[in-house]
């Protein structure tokens, strides 16, 4: 059981999206810290790395619990971060950790590696890169998710760089798999990955966070298909980047792009796709949380291809508070450009929201409308 100063049922999720089937604790959080409890106690200062914490489950659990100091913690989205901090100001732990890039900081050292298990095997096989190549050679691993997601691939993916690979029993639909035994010289795939796109005439690049990686997403290639229909304009957002195609594909139309996005590896991914693309100088890349840097009523282009899940649950609170964003910063008469799965429905929301708005292309699977701000 974790400490009585820390209820881990009383973390919130904000700024992120807040509803009664979201959570900001789950079984595999408190799975994660009742499995590695014997490491962490053992742990000395800044031996501890947190990967994959959502909202402060496991970065927080682990200093009230075991009086753990100089734990580093990296998570990807920024809402995240945030609510991380919120949640340790709240339980006066804000000094017991600190935020760090997925970079050799993260893990330098570290005797102790607790993972919530990512998405995608991508992402998964760039955290284990970095702690093979920087962590304690004594370093243990323990990679925690729910049980429908955690696949034998992952299992894959830390043997190629420890010798040891166990899961453990299964609790409330969730499980452990530790690793140990870290494997000298163990070389894994290198980020960002690298594409090049004959029929877009592009190379996309992508760290293993990045949604879609080095593909294209249909709603991608949707909203590629109606931008010879832009108004002119000399500026625009790509909001909600990810790798950046849509910020390279406005750039080439002489746009000057921010390309914004919550997701650290995003942000990575699209500058380095303006890099490779030869649009440094035309494309600013911005991890940000719903434009809140941008100043209102400043824009008058956005284009945006909104995510549909919130972790694993599919909700449409993500799309909304992009939406809203959209809304705030628009000038009088701009324009969102938009794409979304046709039985999302947003179209209500975007007229409330924003003003008048039009579809422009419609097939069996996906909507593309353009919004155009009402003076308020």
């Amino acid at each position: 059981m974790t400490s009585p100063d820390l209820d881990l049922g009383r973390l919130r999720r904000y700024p992120d999206v807040e509803a009664p089937n979201l959570h900001a604790v789950d079984a595999t959080d408190r799975l994660l810290l009742d499995t590695a409890a014997a490491a962490l106690a053992a742990a000395g200062p800044g031996e501890v790395a947190v990967l994959g914490d959502r909202y402060g489950a496991l970065t927080l659990g682990a200093a009230s619990r075991f009086g753990i100091t100089g734990l580093r913690s990296h998570t990807d989205a920024l809402t995240g971060e945030l609510a991380l901090a919120a949640n340790a100001e709240r339980f006066g732990l804000a000094g017991s950790y600190s935020d760090q890039p997925l970079a050799a900081e993260l893990v330098a050292g570290a005797r102790v590696v607790l993972l919530q298990a990512p998405k995608g095997l991508d992402e998964l096989t760039e955290w284990v890169g970095l702690i093979a190549a920087h962590a304690d050679p004594g370093v243990t691993v323990h990679l925690g998710g729910r049980v429908k997601y955690l696949t034998p691939a992952m299992n894959d993916v830390l043997s190629l760089a420890f010798d040891s690979v166990t899961a453990g029993l299964a609790r409330q639909k969730s499980r452990v798999i530790t690793a140990t035994g870290l494997r000298a010289g163990a070389v894994l795939a290198e980020f960002p990955q690298r594409e090049w796109h004959d029929d877009l005439g592009m190379t996309v690049c992508a760290h293993g966070g990045a949604f879609a990686g080095t593909r294209i997403d249909i709603g991608t290639r949707r909203l590629l298909g109606v931008l010879d229909q832009l108004p002119a304009a000399d500026s625009a957002i790509d909001l909600g980047c990810g790798t950046g195609v849509l910020s390279v594909a406005l750039a080439r139309r002489g746009l000057r792009v921010l390309a914004s996005d919550s997701s650290a590896a995003a942000v990575r991914s699209c500058a380095a796709t303006a890099e490779a693309n030869g649009l440094a100088g035309l494309i600013t890349v911005q991890r940000d949380d719903a434009l809140s840097s941008v100043t209102a009523g400043s824009v008058p282009l956005i284009v945006c291809n909104p995510p549909f899940h919130l972790g694993g649950a599919v909700h449409t609170g993500a799309a909304v508070r992009l939406f809203e964003a959209a809304a705030r910063v628009l000038a009088p008469g701009g324009q969102l450009w938009t794409v979304f799965n046709n039985h999302l429905g947003y179209v209500p929301t975007l007229r409330q929201l924003i003003g008048p708005t039009r579809q422009l292309h419609r097939d069996p699977k996906f909507t593309v409308t353009v919004s155009t701000s009402a003076a308020r």
